[in-house]
């Protein structure tokens, strides 16, 4: 490893999950099976991919953890929030996403992760109705909950280090508004005022770990870190924050292939997009005030990069259109289907189609482990603020909307800017540009 100015992972890092289901319980299994030998990471990039570092005769292929000093497993705590008591054996046993095989040689280490009380508010996901909830008579009252909950965690497992991650259910929609989400300062009265209808829950989880020196990761769709006045805090903080929505099915497979049909000056007409899903998410995602959290996240990704300034004969009049429905029966096994109407010489239509039939949970789970260990690594190496190199395991990622800059959601622009940060951490040259 190069000489790098990163702060080495030394010590215990813990991982706080907000929600126990079946995303968390995933993630915790099989970094818990992983740290026995008993399974493999499979599909996370930390622990697998290898990236180019010099050129020429100094050309090589590294992993990750040969060029930055990332944590390792054997270091790693679990700790986490839900609405219900269920320890992270029970809620794994629960969610149906793992075989017994799968959960039993880490029963004991799943059992001892019981979750600490929720900050909640029904009004932001009704279709939940858990106890295991706070009772918190404000907003504020959460935060100075949750900075406690935080402390004690640090104290009581003897963490060097925090990062805190949102794997709970998708809050109902809240648009972003200039009088309170703007400033840190207003963001603050909103909070002490008790304003519910501005300042939901996962702000509050979010302005807790910042403010306690932890880095915080939104994975669901909502308005939490993506606002000016979280980005003020993160820089008040020096921590690293990152969202939103973790790309993990349908929108992975449309940031890759949308560029095909770019790339060969294709044209698009439609695209119809369509999910069955069966399990917690499905639930929540049911009620049309959460559902359109998400659809806003989903939408986003298509226009940045089939652009309809850039080339109006091919992409000036797309219809796009998401849709999720809950279906009991698939549990987690979520299934995707995509219709995409393109067109090509002399106008001339064609059609493709796309159906992925997935396991949620399967494919967030290395997601949880990849974001965590690289916003730690970010803190470590002095970067905070949004860290848009985590673009790549995110569905709608964050970007400076107040000055213009849109995000980018090119699935191959957006690994380059991962790789370009690793080797800047590690001491090597940026030596690959989006064009």
């Amino acid at each position: 490893m190069k000489q790098t100015n990163v702060k080495p992972a030394e010590g215990r890092l813990g991982i706080m999950v907000v929600g126990c289901g079946a995303v968390a319980t995933t993630f915790m299994t099989g970094v818990l099976m992983t740290r026995k030998g008993l399974t493999k990471p499979i599909g996370s990039m930390t622990q697998y991919d290898k990236i180019r570092v010099g050129r020429g005769a100094d050309k090589k292929y590294l992993h990750y953890k040969d060029i930055v000093p990332l944590a390792n497993l054997d270091d790693i705590v679990f700790g986490t929030w839900d609405v219900y008591p269920q320890n992270a054996y029970q809620a794994a046993v629960y969610a149906e996403v793992l075989k017994a095989k799968d959960i039993e040689p880490v029963r004991e280490e799943l059992m001892a992760i019981k979750p600490l009380k929720a900050a909640f508010d029904r009004n932001y996901a009704k279709r939940l109705d858990g106890d295991n909830v706070k009772d918190c008579k404000t907003r504020w009252d959460m935060v100075l909950e949750l900075q406690k909950d935080i402390q004690n965690f640090k104290k009581e497992h003897g963490c060097e280090r925090v990062v805190v991650i949102w794997a709970a259910s998708t809050e109902i929609y809240v648009p972003y508004d200039e009088a309170y989400h703007k400033t840190l300062e207003q963001l603050e009265s909103a909070m002490k005022a008790d304003d519910k209808e501005h300042i939901a829950p996962s702000m509050c989880y979010a302005y807790a770990a910042l403010t306690e020196g932890c880095p915080f990761i939104m994975g669901a769709p909502n308005t939490t870190v993506d606002i000016p006045a979280m980005w003020e805090l993160a820089e008040k903080t020096r921590m690293p924050i990152a969202g939103k929505d973790f790309k993990t099915g349908q929108t992975l497979v449309k940031s890759g292939f949308a560029p095909i049909i770019k790339t060969r000056n294709l044209g698009l007409a439609g695209w119809f997009s369509t999910n069955i899903l069966g399990n917690r998410d499905g639930l929540v995602l049911d009620e049309p005030a959460n559902f359109h959290t998400k659809e806003v996240s989903k939408l986003s990704t298509l226009e940045t990069i089939c652009r309809a300034d850039e080339q109006p004969d091919l992409y000036g009049n797309i219809y796009h259109k998401v849709r999720i429905n809950y279906y009991p029966p698939r549990n987690d096994d979520k299934e995707g289907w995509d219709n995409i109407d393109i067109f090509g010489w002399m106008g001339y239509p064609m059609q493709i189609k796309i159906n992925f039939l997935c396991r949620d949970s399967i494919l967030a789970a290395p997601l949880l482990l990849d974001l965590t260990l690289l916003s730690d690594l970010a803190a470590r190496a002095g970067r905070y603020g949004i860290q848009r190199f985590l673009s790549i395991f995110l569905k709608s990622p964050m970007h400076d909307f107040t000055r213009g800059e849109e995000a980018v959601n090119n699935l191959f622009e957006q690994y380059t800017m991962l790789k370009n940060a690793i080797r800047e951490m590690g001491g090597y040259d940026a030596d690959e540009e989006l064009d």
